[in-house]
């Protein structure tokens, strides 16, 4: 993604509170606040107009982050609509200051949002169908842009659902590889901005450890990869069938070894030199 100067406003000096974002050279902006101050957020002038919003929160289910991609020709109108739906606890809106979004173009904006969101799979999607929108190719081009814009700001915003695993503007030379043994097995991975990432075909142990029945918090994401078929059984490993991020080598370790790691130790480069020694300043 280009660089890009950003500017946030602190309607209370709280960052957790009503927020207004906005980009250098860029159109749009961005408003988001906590549900339980909804009402200042609506109150905002924004919100009167067409655009796309964000409802997120954690899926009662599955205890995952869950989020709601929607588009209104009045945001304001069509997020107090959603007032039923009780696994929310965040919302943002995103609107043109020259007011050119039209309804084709967040229509055609919350469609490609979907998509992402689903390559992502960062997120349970709270959207019970997609939706989308054909526009001329001038217009798709000009969304595009707009999209990307939006995805520069919506991690600001704690937004994460968006975030490719992969960054595209990172090629595979420029990451440092590492690798996890334990006994017959071996994961390969690389370090992200919010963790790490275990590369598809990586394996982990079929049985569980001891620690594992101490501290059952770590097999969490472990049993849940099984579950949904992101780990599956192998002769006598288990195999990731993607790439999958962790928010930690640690975290990633404890899926490999089947129990509690220390993932600073348990990760080694091509050198064999510890992620613990690589970030010795």
């Amino acid at each position: 993604m280009p660089t890009a100067t950003l500017k946030m406003f602190l309607a209370f000096g709280d960052p957790k509170r009503l927020r207004i974002v906005e980009l250098s050279n860029w159109t749009g902006k961005a408003v988001a606040g906590p549900r339980s101050e909804f009402e200042k957020v609506l109150e905002r002038e924004e919100s009167l107009k067409s655009g796309i919003y964000f409802l997120s929160g954690t899926d009662p289910d599955t205890n995952m982050s869950a989020i709601y991609i929607g588009e209104a020709e009045c945001i304001r109108d069509r997020i107090k609509s959603h007032l039923s739906k009780d696994f929310w606890n965040n919302i943002a809106f995103f609107i043109t200051k020259d007011e050119n979004l039209t309804k084709a173009h967040v229509r055609y904006i919350e469609g490609r949002l979907i998509e992402l969101a689903k390559s992502a799979n960062r997120s349970v999607i709270m959207n019970s169908q997609s939706s989308g929108a054909k526009l001329p190719e001038s217009d798709r081009e000009d969304m595009e842009v707009f999209l990307e814009k939006m995805q520069q700001v919506l991690p600001v915003l704690g937004i994460e659902a968006f975030v490719q695993t992969t960054s595209k503007d990172t090629s595979e030379a420029k990451k440092e590889m590492l690798t996890c043994k334990i006994k017959n097995v071996i994961a390969h991975g690389y370090l992200t901005p919010n963790g790490i990432v275990v590369l598809a075909k990586s394996e982990a142990v079929i049985d569980e450890r001891g620690s594992a029945k101490k501290w059952p918090s770590v097999m969490v994401q472990r049993n849940r990869l099984i579950e949904e078929g992101g780990l599956v059984r192998e002769g006598d490993k288990y195999v990731f069938v993607r790439d999958t991020e962790f928010s930690s080598p640690s975290a990633a370790a404890a899926v490999i070894h089947g129990g509690s790691a220390n993932g600073l130790i348990a990760w080694v480069n091509a050198k064999d030199k510890s992620l613990k020694d690589l970030q010795k300043v």
